[in-house]
């Protein structure tokens, strides 16, 4: 069995039970970790409070520097780490290369931005008085990472707690603990010091929920559904705990009849299914105006048909299962009821029969044109290979239906008229919308969901301050 990560080493905890972690393709066994629960959580909790004082007051620049060093061990690991992510997450290696990659990206990131974390001065204040605002670290931060994307997710709560000062405790996903436990483990060769990023493998309801409520804790930065992400907040706000909420997402994309069609069609099904469509700023509407609507559908659905379905280990996959059953219950349940609304499916539809797909969690990438704006599709978070396009009269509409929705997290408009661009862009309600463009999320900028998509931001220079304090002084001379 693998162990926590505690105090810069690998750590036993006894009588803890064991969680079996199986590769999403194959059911076989990849390992077993231990339900760290309260035990883990307060001997991680310790070692993070006793490095803190020692982390804080090594400048900024020089925790720059370490994570610069950790960021390059990783890099170099990448072989190592890639087939590690797969076997547990179930994706293609292809996509596994290209999350360690953005991963190593946005901890470069903050390795840059570790020059700029300044306070500001007032210098008239008074008569004789000067004013300053200093930035100071908030102390243990609970870094609760999804099974998505294990790596980049917790990359986007590393950064900026590290080089700000910070010490952390972080909790993967019980299916995939193994890459960040590898990760902190290279970290501390790396040379970053004991017990300043510790990993306590575990289920949410158990160890997930010992973190936020320990009292040691003074920040929550957590990724992952709405409904635990209220849980999450409530229980934070007897200790006052800062949180960090990157929650569910049902992201629209509009397409507009004087678009470059052709190029709004491949990012559509670029958005939607890559990572088997498990991420939370997945495509997963499309409305396209009247007179495009139906090319757009089908355009859409002929890609879908192309891709390759496979083992994440096969070569020239590039769609592999789902991460788990639930997950290919809930796309089936969502799928069924878009068609009883009167849904077309266009392209998939059906889970695949034999060899591989009979041992893993597998579904076919699957379009579904015209269902009813009632239905599940419509409505939920669709976390699969599962799309569904709609028809609109105008841009108004398309508007009005992406804003129907309880989310708001990101967005996509694809118009050759930039004043309407620009207006669909100030009227969607969401944190995030690209114009003529993937939706890539960049480290330069601030990211984070409006509505039931979440709290704070993560990315850009504006992370930093969900990681620090700001406090007053006041200097009389």
């Amino acid at each position: 069995m693998e162990h926590a990560f505690i105090g810069g080493r690998s750590t036993p905890l006894d009588g803890a039970e064991e969680i079996v972690v199986r590769d999403p393709g194959t059911q076989e066994v990849v390992g077993t970790v231990p339900e760290s629960g309260s035990a883990g959580i307060d001997a991680a909790v310790e070692a993070a409070t006793a490095a803190f004082a020692g982390w804080r007051a090594t400048p900024a620049s020089a925790r720059g520097k370490a994570l610069e060093a950790v960021a390059d061990a990783i890099e170099a690991h990448t072989d190592e780490l890639a087939p590690m992510l797969t076997a547990e997450q179930g994706k293609p290696l292809r996509e596994s290369r290209l999350e360690l990659h953005r991963c190593v990206e946005t901890l470069r990131h903050y390795v840059g931005l570790s020059l700029n974390i300044r306070g500001t001065a007032v210098s008239d204040l008074d008569t004789g008085a000067r004013g300053m605002v200093l930035r100071r670290p908030l102390g243990v931060v609970g870094a609760i990472v999804p099974w998505n994307f294990p790596t980049t997710l917790l990359a986007n709560k590393l950064g900026p707690a590290l080089v700000t000062g910070n010490t952390v405790v972080a909790k993967p996903d019980e299916t995939t603990p193994f890459v960040t436990l590898r990760l902190a483990s290279i970290a501390h060769e790396a040379g970053l010091p004991e017990g300043v990023f510790n990993v306590v493998p575990g289920s949410g309801q158990i160890t997930g929920a010992a973190l936020v409520a320990h009292p040691g804790v003074r920040k929550i930065a957590f990724t992952g559904s709405t409904p635990v992400g209220k849980q999450i907040m409530a229980t934070a706000a007897d200790d006052m705990k800062r949180v960090t909420l990157e929650l569910g997402g049902s992201d629209p994309l509009i397409i507009c009849a004087d678009a470059d069609v052709d190029a709004a069609i491949s990012a559509a099904a670029m958005g939607r299914f890559f990572n088997c469509g498990q991420a939370c700023l997945a495509i997963k509407r499309v409305y396209a105006e009247a007179s495009i609507a139906d090319r757009v559908a089908e355009g859409i659905a002929a890609k879908a048909r192309k891709l390759s379905l496979g083992l994440g280990t096969a070569k020239g996959t590039q769609i592999g299962p789902l991460h788990s059953e639930e997950g290919r219950v809930a796309i089936v349940k969502q799928l069924e009821d878009a068609v009883a609304s009167g849904g077309e499916v266009l392209a998939g539809g059906s889970i695949p029969e034999g060899e591989p797909f009979d041992r893993g969690w597998f579904h076919e990438p699957t379009v579904v044109y015209g269902a009813s704006h009632d239905s599940a599709v419509a409505v939920e978070e669709t976390f699969g290979p599962l799309l569904g396009v709609w028809s609109v009269a105008d841009l108004d509409e398309a508007i009005d239906r992406a804003n129907a929705s309880p989310y708001g997290l990101g967005s996509s408009v694809w118009t050759s008229d930039l004043a309407k661009a620009m207006d669909a862009a100030d009227r969607i309600d969401a944190g995030y919308t690209w114009i003529n463009s993937r939706t890539k999320v960049y480290d330069e900028l601030p990211f984070g969901g409006l509505k039931q998509s979440g709290y704070g931001k993560e990315h850009g220079e504006e992370a930093l301050a969900f990681y620090t304090e700001e406090k007053s002084v006041v200097i009389r001379t």
